[in-house]
């Protein structure tokens, strides 16, 4: 086949799921777990999967939906491209005064982000080739670490991690300082000499993170995710990066090139990690993870979702390589379960991507049906 194609059909499909105990950060409860899978024909009958960031809060899953389905579609469907980089920039030149217009550039760069997966999704298996060997991988072989460890139950679910053949964890804190170190205390206790790594998710002023860096040195941390908010002036985080004995880690609330630029041209972050279903796709966020590795730094891919973006998240960092882990929710969650394919298959901290085409897997939506929203 060619590289180039003609997109016949895109759709979006939206669903929740329901949580029986609510995933829990700084800025809120979680009380089902949305996605939104999208879904790109081509005019050979090739068809790709992609997956648009919908986390928090859930309402915005419809809403995310029904911008692909109404709104970027048309501006597609019946077009020829001779591949997924093309198609991501007629997008997003073609949406900037829309997304002006209505205050909404995140929700425009996710739903974006979507198709774009989709589409090298799609590209990868008009070549027959393995996604991350299409992007220029040498090895199906990843590391991962277990994320979303609530407060609550942070022991047992750590516990549970460990059996399903996770080595690295990585514990939500901001809910003071006694349950945060009590956690830790517990965590290190169970991971032992493995990974450990916590996500305060923006909740700390500048004085609290500083207040808190002594406290956290004990744990042999290998990331402080996120201590302060992503929009809060340079000089709060180099404040961080001189008092913290661990890497200050952030990139998944960090959405254009000029801002990516400006963090791998300093020594604050030691870890990156930017979203591919959030902002930027595989077309941008590729070379910009060959460019966070080229600094010196560690590429970790942010994710938090259903298991296509996951999956399209393994692939690309088994695509750029490095020492980076790729991470993955320890929260009950079908919608990723059902379509990681071999993320779910952890053995002793890492995982295996296959040989199929693609991302290696065609979803089965039916298996999931009950939980569609829209």
């Amino acid at each position: 086949m060619t590289d180039s194609f003609t997109i016949r059909s895109i759709e979006a499909f939206c669903y929740r799921y329901p949580l029986a105990t609510p995933v829990v950060t700084s800025f809120g409860k979680m009380l089902n777990r949305p996605a939104v899978f999208v879904r790109v024909i081509d005019e050979d009958g090739v068809e790709g999967w992609g997956e648009a960031w919908s986390n928090f809060p859930a309402p915005g899953a419809e809403h995310r939906a029904r911008l692909v389905t109404e709104v970027l579609a048309p501006g597609l469907v019946g077009r020829k491209f001779e591949g997924p980089a093309q198609a991501f920039e007629t997008l997003t030149k073609g949406t900037k005064v829309l997304a002006l217009q209505c205050g909404e550039p995140g929700p425009f760069a996710q739903a974006i982000s979507g198709i774009d997966l989709a589409l090298w999704d799609l590209a990868a298996r008009r070549k027959r080739l393995p996604l991350w060997r299409l992007l220029g991988g040498q090895s199906g072989k990843i590391k991962v670490y277990a994320s979303g460890i609530n407060p609550g139950g942070a022991a047992q679910t750590a516990e549970a991690a460990l059996k399903r053949g996770h080595r690295a964890l990585k514990l939500k804190v901001g809910f003071g300082a006694e349950t945060d170190l009590a956690n830790l205390t517990a965590l290190r206790g169970i991971v032992g000499a493995g990974m450990l790594a916590t996500d305060a998710n923006q909740g700390w002023s500048v004085d609290q993170a500083l207040e808190m860096l002594p406290r956290l040195a004990a744990f042999d941390l290998r990331w402080l995710e996120e201590p302060i908010r992503a929009d809060r002036p340079r000089e709060e985080w180099r404040r961080l990066r001189a008092a913290a004995k661990m890497a200050i880690a952030a990139g998944e609330n960090i959405s254009s090139v000029e801002d990516f630029k400006e963090v791998l041209a300093e020594d604050v972050l030691g870890v990156v990690q930017p979203d591919i279903a959030k902002w930027g796709g595989l077309t941008v966020c590729v070379e910009l993870a060959r460019q966070i590795l080229g600094v010196g730094k560690t590429f970790c891919p942010h994710y938090l979702g259903g298991g296509i973006g996951l999956l399209a998240s393994a692939h690309l960092l088994a695509a750029v390589g490095g020492d980076g882990w790729l991470e993955v929710d320890a929260n009950d969650n079908p919608l990723r379960d059902l379509f990681c394919g071999p993320v779910a298959d952890v053995r002793e901290g890492g995982i295996e991507l296959n040989q199929n085409p693609g991302l290696g897997i065609l979803p089965d939506l039916s298996a999931i049906e009950r939980y569609r929203s829209i």
